[in-house]
């Protein structure tokens, strides 16, 4: 008796049917369904029993990483590319991920055999960049091939130590009738080379799309079969660029790095905090916080703007962070200092188009809308971080000393934090407070 049983799948978002169908009912795309055929054994004849060994039997070599001579790269990463690794490389269409792995590639390309592959672009788009952004001293292989079969034999045969794919929604598996990019082709491009990376010990680095909401375009199994997920951004302020990890196995998450863009290419930005405290204005309604992004802490200025209402609902309009908790904090210090902010307008917004999210940053939001309302700067180089509860009492925060040290490091003299904070040993003034009441002296 034939055990086995077909079915019909669609290739753009796995829907199933026990006939073809010419459109699919529930994504409506045409001529997408494929044959499968499906084994209702349990156990395959071809079946081999697995031999299970304890864990501390199982043959561990340390591998060392790979440096790309890049520091805000190699950060990020968790200490640079892991052997064996598969990383995606995401972010908006033009914002420089091609110009950032090309750049990455030809410094790898001097001690270790590096292959890219550009589905995306012929030879001429790329040696056209390369030419303005690097020099091209032919170590870096290029090919625009974009049929992985071939692509994962030539690795295979060849053994290079990283390859780079441009991108992963733009390579496809003839076998697989289906175009590039549907969810089909990218399931079976990710665990295929998914294989190469940990059967050859080869480290892939594919880019990526990205839909309309700012997501990795494609099914979620492509995030959770890979080793890492980093975003590149773009910033309005200073033509920055800044590399976040989303997902990484080997370091930690949330962690950024800083680049600028010019027509050389991508550079790395060290002195980003330097750059923000040149651009404080600390004038009403303006100040600075720190936020740990990862390990790493970033100085950031808030500015608030409020005024009375020429409307019956006043506005809020407030970018960068929660609107939620800005709200929040206004109704606190309505509450328990009777500043009248439901009568105004508030305009909030964090400098440098960042986004933050840490409870750390309600002193500063407080301090800010205050700072607004009477129309009164705070002390110059000064830094606010602290929590506020409900009940109008301002909490100590986490990982001070880390931001206590980048801040004495750029210069801030004088510190706004709760009176419970415990601190080590330094040089920066402190002005503490035990809840919101106390806020009020630094506008008599």
């Amino acid at each position: 008796m034939n055990k086995n049983k077909s079915s019909f799948n669609c290739t753009n978002c796995d829907y199933k049917s026990v006939k073809w169908l010419g459109c699919c009912p529930d994504c409506s795309e045409w001529n997408s369904f494929v044959e499968r055929v499906e084994n209702q054994s349990l156990i395959s004849k071809k079946a081999n029993f697995i031999k299970l060994v304890p864990l501390k039997e199982a043959n561990f070599d340390k591998k060392k990483r790979i440096l790309s001579g890049y520091d805000e790269w190699d950060r990020v990463l968790g200490g640079g590319i892991m052997p064996g690794s598969f990383i995606i490389l995401t972010g908006d269409p033009g914002i420089g991920k091609s110009t950032l792995l090309l750049q990455i590639a030809n410094k790898l390309a001097q001690n270790y055999k590096i292959f890219y592959f550009s589905s995306e672009e012929s030879l001429q788009q790329v040696n056209q960049r390369a030419s303005r952004i690097i020099e091209n001293d032919n170590a870096l292989l290029f090919s625009n091939e974009g049929d992985l079969e071939s692509i994962i034999a030539t690795c295979i045969e060849q053994k290079p130590e990283i390859i780079i794919i441009d991108s992963i929604q733009n390579c496809y598996f003839s076998q697989t009738h289906a175009i590039p990019g549907t969810i089909g082709q990218l399931r079976e491009s990710a665990f295929r080379l998914m294989q190469l990376a940990k059967e050859q010990n080869i480290a892939v680095i594919a880019t990526g799309h990205i839909t309309k909401e700012g997501q990795i375009a494609g099914p979620k199994t492509l995030e959770h079969i890979v080793d890492g997920v980093f975003y590149f951004q773009g910033e309005d302020q200073w033509n920055v660029r800044i590399l976040r990890s989303v997902k990484n196995r080997f370091g930690a998450i949330n962690e950024i790095g800083f680049f600028e863009m010019s027509h050389e290419g991508l550079k790395e930005l060290t002195n980003i905090n330097q750059q923000i405290l040149q651009d404080a204005t600390f004038s009403p309604g303006s100040v600075l916080i720190s936020c740990l992004e990862g390990s790493r802490p970033i100085l950031i200025e808030l500015q608030a703007l409020t005024i009375p209402t020429k409307f019956a609902v006043p506005q809020r309009v407030i970018t960068g962070l929660d609107h939620k908790r800005v709200i929040l904090i206004a109704a606190i210090l309505e509450k328990y200092l009777q500043v009248k902010l439901s009568s105004h307008d508030i305009f909030f917004k964090i400098s440098g188009g960042f986004s933050i999210k840490e409870s750390s940053a309600d002193l500063g939001i407080a301090l800010a809308l205050l700072s607004s309302y009477f129309q009164q700067s705070l002390p110059v180089k000064s830094i606010a971080l602290g929590e506020i509860s409900l009940t109008g009492n301002i909490k100590p925060i986490n990982h001070i000393a880390i931001h206590c040290n980048e801040a004495q490091k750029f210069g801030i003299e004088k510190m706004f934090i709760s009176k419970n904070q415990k601190l080590p040993k330094q040089a920066i003034e402190l002005i503490q407070f035990s809840n919101v009441y106390e806020l009020m002296r630094l506008f008599e």
